[in-house]
């Protein structure tokens, strides 16, 4: 099995505070793994620890303790972000350059050729919907087509890691589709993509596992599937379901909820579930759909968040 692309573990960051003894703890030791072809969501909220993480891995500042590594080298190595793409939030560039002279910029930063500077760069541009703007200076630009100028900078030399700030802020609901198709086709490609975002809805349909940060620390971390599967829940929609029956499944000790027409059920596992449809059936009843029922990511990250710290006081 290949060694992840990204290795973050035990990370640890303090700060300096206002008074010299004071301490700010910006990550307490968090561990994750983003591997090659990986869509990885890293989510919190302001102040968690999500753009601390991202600095130690461009190396823009450096950990109080733990390691974190890319590409199998110590994130301090220059040669860790050599094929690195990384895309801020909020990024300018400067209105007087074009989409191609900001490309070539990018490009021959990353020591690109420059027919291969102008062939990716049409590719990129094209994909991105801003391919008939590429001599068009920046200044007349919209945000979501700087946005995606910006996409196209981090993607210019082909890395096989992206670090992503909000890459669809500003975007239309088109354009996101567009970007994440794009982001989707690059993980394919094998690219490890590390994808930073409050749209939660973006994080649910593009990543493949996500950790949720909160106070420094990984407070969830799994398979978006695994962390939005309420546990032991199930939708019902059979007929005919009379209260009798649903009285018989509550004599089980089954929760049973009526719901426009379905029932929500809430078991002790597997063997329960059965159970309660081999009551449905022995009463005559048909079985048109069962499924587990999920939360958005959304409800989980606010549930995490709001959640009441288990922290001692300081």
């Amino acid at each position: 099995m290949a060694p992840p692309v990204i290795e973050v573990s035990g990370l640890r960051k303090t700060y300096r505070g206002a008074l010299r003894s004071s301490r700010i703890t910006a990550l307490d030791g968090i561990d994750f793994t983003v591997a090659a072809g990986e869509m990885f969501g890293l989510l919190g909220p302001n102040g968690a620890g999500k753009t601390t993480t991202v600095k130690i891995l461009l190396d823009l500042t450096r950990p109080t303790g733990g390691e974190a590594r890319v590409g199998g080298r110590p994130a301090g190595d220059p040669e860790s972000r050599r094929r690195v793409g990384y895309l801020p939030e909020g990024h300018k560039i400067p209105g007087y350059l074009t989409a191609r002279q900001t490309l070539s910029i990018f490009g021959r930063m990353s020591g690109m050729e420059k027919k291969d500077i102008e062939r990716r760069g049409v590719e990129l541009l094209e994909k991105l919907r801003i391919g008939k703007w590429i001599d068009i200076r920046v200044k007349k630009y919209s945000k979501g087509m700087t946005q995606r100028l910006g996409l196209a900078c981090a993607l210019i030399h082909s890395p096989n890691v992206l670090l992503l700030d909000e890459p669809t802020d500003g975007v239309d609901p088109v354009g996101r589709r567009e970007i994440r198709d794009l982001l989707q086709e690059e993980a394919k490609n094998g690219t490890a993509v590390l994808l930073n975002s409050h749209l939660l809805s973006e994080i649910e349909l593009t990543c493949d596992r996500v950790a949720v940060l909160r106070n420094g620390k990984v407070a969830a971390f799994g398979r978006v599937d695994e962390l939005t599967r309420r546990a032991e829940t199930y939708k019902l929609v059979a007929s005919p379901i009379d209260d009798a029956l649903l009285a018989a499944f509550r004599e089980t000790g089954a929760g049973v909820e009526r719901v426009n027409g379905h029932v929500i059920l809430s078991v002790d596992g597997v063997a329960h579930l059965n159970a309660l449809v081999d009551k449905l059936r022995a009463g005559g009843g048909l079985l048109s759909e069962l499924a587990p029922v999920r939360s958005t990511l959304e409800d989980v990250f606010v549930d995490l968040v709001k959640a009441p710290s288990v922290e001692a006081p300081q």
